[in-house]
């Protein structure tokens, strides 16, 4: 019998749903459960073939868990590595990498010096920053956000260089970014499950949080969402998320990521709506029983986006290839040379 398990904190109707649209399977050698954690040693297994993670970005024990329940077998979803190493001004370096339409954004140091540094630890950065630069590559309204880390927490709309100045002061240890605004005709909040499941619903994130997903933006072309659609695959494919929402903003007919770093999105029912809410357990629930299916005890059972893996393919090559070298080298010694009485 093989588990699949959610990891989860305080949300209630999206984890008991999911438990129990798998349960409902009838499946003979597959059950689910929410996971239930005691003593955690290093490289045991768990008894889940699957973990569905809800919650380690808010928790490190949990994290640290995940990473452990991996490296023994499980397949985590989503990867604790990736996302442990993962933020959201590379999700945007990466999305200009593979042609996908983002807002200008720059990167920001700390306000204030991270602790148990000096002076000193900063010889390497310029000061002041070339502010006028920045501002004229970002332009006018701009916001301001952390470079990593999810939620609408610490965001700021500026309009001039004055907000800036003063938004940025508040912000105490945080790496922020800085970003132009997209003014959007449209705006689309989508998931993509298993890297191949996208569902693109109408969002209006200017709306109070109960009414985002109620937008009265009329129809949409069928090749805007084609572009949308594309765009969110090729993000969560090269990212490696098997679990993630992106969010579009139209603008002038082009889609622009605005966020797509959101690796246990919402997906409470009185959020996102019961239509949405239903398909997102029914594809989850599916995603997570082929998973199970596929895992095999004691292996490597994550999934790696392109970025990565695209990487070790191209390591392993220059890798066999000096491996080659020495061998010809040890191999195919020179001759020695003639001696001449």
């Amino acid at each position: 019998m093989k588990k699949i398990g959610i990891l989860h904190g305080m949300e209630r109707s999206f984890p008991e749903a999911f438990v129990d649209r798998i349960n409902k399977m009838g499946l003979k050698d597959i059950k689910a459960e929410p996971v239930l954690i005691d003593m955690v040693q290093q490289g045991e297994p768990t008894d889940y073939a699957v973990i569905i993670d809800r919650i380690s970005q808010d928790v490190p024990f949990y994290r640290a868990y995940l990473k452990n329940a991996a490296i023994s077998g499980t397949a985590v979803i989503n990867n604790p590595f990736w996302w442990s190493a993962d933020e959201k001004f590379f999700n945007n370096a990466l999305a200009v990498k593979l042609d996908v339409p983002v807002p200008k954004t720059v990167l920001l140091p700390s306000h204030e010096r991270p602790t148990d540094t000096g002076e000193a630890s900063f010889s390497n950065l310029k000061f002041p920053l070339s502010w006028e630069k920045i501002f004229e590559q970002i332009g006018w309204p701009a916001y301001m956000k952390p470079h990593s880390g999810g939620g609408w927490k610490s965001v700021y709309k500026l309009n001039n260089q004055d907000d800036f100045f003063k938004a940025y002061s508040e912000t105490n240890q945080l790496v922020m970014m800085l970003q132009e605004e997209i003014i959007f005709d449209d705006y689309f909040r989508c998931y993509c499950l298993g890297r191949k499941h996208v569902r693109i619903m109408q969002y209006e994130p200017r709306n109070p949080h109960h009414l985002r997903y109620q937008s009265n933006n009329g129809p949409v072309s069928e090749k805007l969402l084609k572009k949308v659609n594309d765009y969110v695959l090729d993000l969560c494919y090269a990212l490696g998320y098997d679990f993630n929402t992106v969010e579009m903003a139209v603008r002038d007919g082009i889609p622009y990521a605005i966020d797509f770093c959101n690796p246990a999105p919402d997906a409470d029912v009185y959020s996102v709506g019961q239509e949405n809410f239903d398909w997102v357990v029914e594809t989850s629930a599916k995603i997570a029983v082929e998973r199970a299916q596929e895992q095999k005890p004691g292996k490597d059972n994550l999934t790696w986006g392109t970025f990565v893996t695209n990487a070790v393919s191209a390591n392993a090559k220059v890798a066999k290839g000096e491996v080659k070298e020495r061998v010809k080298k040890v191999t195919k010694p020179k001759a020695p040379k003639k001696i001449v009485p």
